[in-house]
């Protein structure tokens, strides 16, 4: 791991995006009803993953510092007519960033989305996981 002894401790924010596109047939049957699959409400669980994921970036990647997050907030949206955007805000104040939280908990998110629409179609692509802004420390 990186040493962050020397840091100072501030206010650290990141926010990134994965992007998930259907097959129009597959968006317009989800949407149709009501964002719900046959395993169940697709944007809560999906929200409950990506936070859970977020919490366990530490374990998941390696030399990732362990972070008692204080604010994980994801959001899920239609982004287009045959797309949805997968929005994941991290927070804590600590001495090292949270863009791998932010990233992680977005991707997950996008992941169970995917397992839990691949009933619809196996056509699903995530497009793109990525960071959208990152706060605090040394390049703010």
């Amino acid at each position: 791991m990186v040493d962050v002894t020397a840091k100072q401790a501030t206010l650290r924010m990141a926010t990134a995006t994965a992007t998930l596109r259907f097959p129009r047939e597959a968006f317009d049957a989800l949407r149709a009803a009501g964002f719900q699959s046959a395993k169940g409400p697709v944007f809560h669980t999906a929200i409950i993953a990506g936070t859970m994921a977020a919490k366990r970036a530490h374990e998941l990647i390696p030399f990732c510092h362990p972070l008692g997050l204080e604010r994980c907030n994801i959001a899920i949206a239609p982004a287009s007519e045959d797309s949805l955007e997968v929005r994941c805000t991290t927070a804590v104040h600590h001495r090292t960033g949270v863009e791998m939280e932010a990233l992680t908990g977005a991707a997950i998110a996008a992941l169970t989305v995917y397992d839990m629409c691949k009933s619809l179609s196996h056509g699903i692509v995530i497009e793109s996981v990525r960071l959208l802004a990152k706060s605090g420390g040394k390049s703010d």
